[in-house]
């Protein structure tokens, strides 16, 4: 039963008090079907600041300077101590703002060493007395209740000139992304998306619990036949085929294994040599974290060639807190899906581990699929200095973004850069978007400049494990029925490679004189922003790669099986692990590798 109550206009803000400042977008503005609970009391609230860079211009000359090989300060990364020293809030910005947020009754949740990102909690009334605002309880329309400033956040003027925004993980009004895999014949109808409205307020109604043991994803299996190779099964005899397409058809594989990936993409070759990523971290990073992922990882090496696990080389970070705003059906429904992330990090996982067998794989899972979230997560491994490189197999549709969440991500992204750590996006698996959205749009975090965004391809893998060919990925589709196909093919989009033109994100130096203008500046406005895929691998569910996961099947049984997955989520840990062969085979880090891909353009 819902609650009731009437739609109210915003409050008017009171004058701002001497001393103080007002936190840029932090106001919540009222949506048609919204009903105002009044002003929060005791309810338990939960934000987040985005803090700025010290410098930030300085940063980013310096992120670029040591990525790029034509730079004399190429490869000379900074520690973690010495960007926070460089780059990080002072130890009396740090202090102000501990005192400031603590002095009205809230408490630091979370608090990195870098302090770019600083989560506090209390109650409705303390986030109001702190930040001098009207933090009211708010229902919107589909029943999610949570709590929302109605006049901006204010904070003492010193401490605003260091608060690049507020940003949090919360039930309503934050921004979500999803897994990019797919499977066989359809989008995995486990990648959800959910974009949300995007606003900045105190806090939520959102619940958290110790992590649980949620059961294994509802089985997906491949349909047979299927090739053990390119080419290996033919289908003849089929009617209404086109003259003009290639014939024999040929049957999908049923999944290429790591040898056979391992053997186009010549990391077998020089496996032989000893380069097998020896002596490199690779870090994952996706929402949750799946109770059989060890045993998985373990039995899948053992049953597709794939060097066995060595002890110590696997490490999993699961959340101590799992936030069940989105996945509990008593709070809303099932908005992440927990279960669906579970194939995302085991494809990931067995993914590097075939293109690098030698490298240490460091798997740390987000408390939920919100942007937040899993930024955090991101920022723990950067300021940890955990890992060499990072792959990241989600993102958002489009980018709709807020502004405060967009410099968060680049602020993580280019201490990664300073400190030598590559950070690697999938590009996404719906195209241009247009089949979702209705305009042509490329995917954030992907478009982020200082992130490597990898498309897809279509590859063909003969019997000898040998490259046959590659073209990028698109696929459409037609179905048999009867002798008459339906439409008649080529068929209609069905998905493929992500990619596009950021309306947002400026044109890159190291895109210049190397992308062309036509896409450049694709959209006609005069404005020249960043193009993405930068590289790409396979990721065609078609031609794709064979995963092993416990899984639940019809008949309630839980067990481990194989089966074939694709998409854009399969390209980046592929590219990841072929960056790790590249940084021992140098012998040392290569960090943001997009100014080293564009000097080898045409090569």
């Amino acid at each position: 039963m819902g609650v009731m109550g009437v739609a109210v206009p915003a409050a008017t803000a009171a004058p701002t008090p001497s001393g103080y400042a007002a936190i840029p977008d932090s106001t919540y503005v009222l949506q048609p079907g919204d009903v105002d609970l009044g002003a929060g009391g005791s309810d338990a609230v939960t934000f987040e600041l985005s803090m700025q860079l010290r410098n930030d211009a300085a940063a980013k000359a310096l992120a670029y300077a040591v990525s790029d090989p034509a730079s004399p300060l190429y490869g000379r990364f900074l520690s973690a101590d010495a960007f926070r020293q460089r780059f990080g809030l002072t130890d009396r910005q740090t202090q102000r703002l501990t005192d400031w947020l603590t002095g009205s009754g809230l408490r630091l949740s979370y608090e990195p060493d870098n302090h770019l990102l600083v989560a506090a909690t209390g109650t409705a009334r303390a986030a109001s007395r702190t930040f001098r605002s009207d933090v009211h309880r708010i229902q919107d329309a589909d029943g999610n209740v949570f709590d929302a400033p109605l006049t901006p956040l204010l904070a003492p003027a010193d401490v605003a000139a260091t608060i690049n925004g507020v940003i949090q993980g919360v039930v309503e009004g934050s921004s979500q992304s999803r897994p990019m895999h797919d499977g066989n014949d359809t989008q995995d109808a486990r990648s959800r998306s959910t974009s949300a409205r995007q606003v900045a307020k105190a806090g939520s109604a959102s619940v958290e619990t110790d992590v649980s043991s949620a059961p294994p994803d509802a089985a997906f299996v491949n349909a047979r036949p299927c090739s053990a190779y390119w080419g290996e099964k033919t289908a003849t005899g089929l009617p209404g085929v086109p003259a003009d397409y290639a014939t024999p058809l040929v049957y999908a594989p049923c999944g290429y294994t790591p040898p056979q990936l391992a053997g186009a993409y010549g990391a077998s070759a020089i496996a032989a040599k000893g380069i097998t990523g020896d002596g490199v971290t690779v870090a994952v990073v996706d929402a949750y974290a799946s109770p059989t992922i060890r045993q998985d990882i373990v039995t899948y090496a053992a049953r597709n060639g794939s060097p066995a696990w060595q002890r110590g080389q696997f490490t999993q970070d699961v959340p101590k807190k799992l936030r069940l705003g989105y996945d509990d059906p008593a709070l809303g429904g099932d908005a992440c899906g927990e279960q669906g992330w579970y194939g995302e990090e085991t494809l990931d996982i067995e993914a590097v581990h075939a293109m690098a067998p030698g490298a240490d794989v460091h798997y740390v899972g987000a408390s939920s699929c919100d942007d937040s979230d899993l930024l955090n997560a991101l920022n723990g491994i950067i300021d940890g200095q955990t890992a060499d490189i990072i792959t990241n197999s989600w993102g958002g549709v489009g980018e709709i973004v807020s502004p405060e969440l967009s410099v968060a991500y680049d602020n993580a992204f280019v201490q990664a850069a300073i400190q030598g750590i590559g950070v690697f996006f999938s590009s996404g698996d719906s195209g241009d978007e247009v089949d979702n959205t209705g305009a042509r749009q490329a995917d954030f975090p992907a478009t982020n400049p200082w992130v490597t965004a990898v498309g897809g391809t279509s590859i063909g893998i003969g019997a000898r494990n040998d490259y046959l060919f590659e073209t990028g990925w698109g696929t459409t589709r037609s179905i048999l029925t009867n002798g008459a196909w339906a439409p008649a093919p080529p068929g209609v989009h069905l998905y493929g490679a992500g990619g596009g033109t950021s309306q947002f994100a400026a044109e890159p130096r190291y895109q210049k004189g190397v992308v062309p203008d036509r896409l450049a500046n694709y959209f006609g406005t005069g404005f020249r922003g960043r193009v993405v895929p930068d590289i790409a691998a396979i990721a065609d569910p078609q031609t794709g790669f064979l995963v092993g996961q416990t899984q639940t099947f019809p008949d309630g049984s839980v067990k481990y099986s194989e089966y074939r997955i694709g998409g854009t989520s399969l390209s980046s840990p592929i590219m990841a692990g072929i960056e790790a062969l590249a940084d021992q085979s140098a012998g040392h880090a290569h960090g943001f590798a997009n100014p080293a891909i564009y000097r080898l353009a045409g090569s």
